[in-house]
């Protein structure tokens, strides 16, 4: 299994992503493209010392990308989980 750091690459704060986290305890991480569901699962739960009910992953191709020269190029592609928590859990967002 890999390291929990190396799954987790940042929590998303977004507007959507806030209101859920008040309402439904969901929360959004960008993640490592190769991770899967359990692998999300114990990462978040050892880094934030939370139990995690359930997780939902989405995959995202990266973007092309042109510069002022005729060179194109384009962004990395990335994977996002949306981990809702079992009831009673939060997550501190401020870190």
């Amino acid at each position: 299994m890999k390291h929990a750091a190396g799954i987790i690459r940042k929590i998303q704060l977004t507007e959507k992503g806030t209101t859920q986290s008040s309402t439904l305890r969901k929360y959004f991480f960008e993640v490592a493209p190769a991770a899967n569901k359990v692998e999300i699962k114990k990462a978040v739960e050892d880094l934030y010392k939370v139990k995690v009910a359930r997780v939902n992953t989405m995959r995202y191709m990266g973007k092309a990308r042109r510069e002022r020269t005729a060179q194109a190029g384009h962004k990395s592609d990335w994977k996002r989980a949306v981990v809702t928590l079992q009831e009673g859990q939060q997550i501190d967002q401020t870190t």
